[in-house]
């Protein structure tokens, strides 16, 4: 757990109970991150029950011990979360991908992406892994943080992902070796 006394910020790793505990916020944060453009699987409007399903398959993941949530707190509630799937074929014990890094609108551009980020990578290499992927739409601020901090594109595919408006985008490959295990 990271405590960011600049901005009054915790992280922590949230437990399957946690999550439903919190599901109104969560729902909440998901829905921010997708109305204000973010690619992650999601196209406007995300209504609460759509959102609400996936934070529940998200628990039921973290309950079978494949997923890890991250989530930051202030004092409005939760400003942003990360995810760390742990991938579960014998052949890929070593690695872990990133998902869904959010962060709310009214805790952006003060280092939060960056010390999720951070601590995902601490808590995939505390569960085994050496190895980090990711993915992000080109263009999109979070490939700037990515190349930041460390992440080395392995490439790119075309027409990946659909917008908002209906057009193709590309998406960007990253990965990240972790000291290892």
């Amino acid at each position: 757990m990271q405590l960011l006394e600049m901005h009054n910020l915790m992280i922590e790793q949230l437990h399957a109970e946690q999550v439903g505990t919190l599901l109104p916020e969560l729902v909440a944060l998901l829905r921010d991150a997708v109305d204000s453009g973010a690619s992650i699987g999601f196209l406007p409007p995300l209504g609460v029950a759509e959102a609400d399903a996936y934070w529940r398959d998200v628990a039921a993941a973290i309950q079978s011990r494949t997923r890890i949530l991250l989530a930051a707190r202030d004092e409005q509630g939760i400003a942003g979360s990360v995810q760390v799937d742990l991938a579960q074929k014998p052949n890929a014990s070593h690695r872990a991908e990133i998902v869904k890094l959010l962060v709310h609108r009214r805790a952006r551009r003060q280092g939060l992406g960056r010390a999720l980020l951070t601590e995902a990578e601490s808590a995939a290499h505390a569960a085994g892994r050496s190895l980090l992927v990711l993915d992000t739409r080109r263009g999109d601020v979070a490939e700037q943080l990515y190349r930041g901090q460390g992440y080395i594109e392995a490439g790119s595919i075309p027409h990946y992902v659909r917008n908002a408006d209906g057009d193709l985008e590309d998406t960007v490959i990253f990965y990240r070796l972790l000291a290892p295990v």
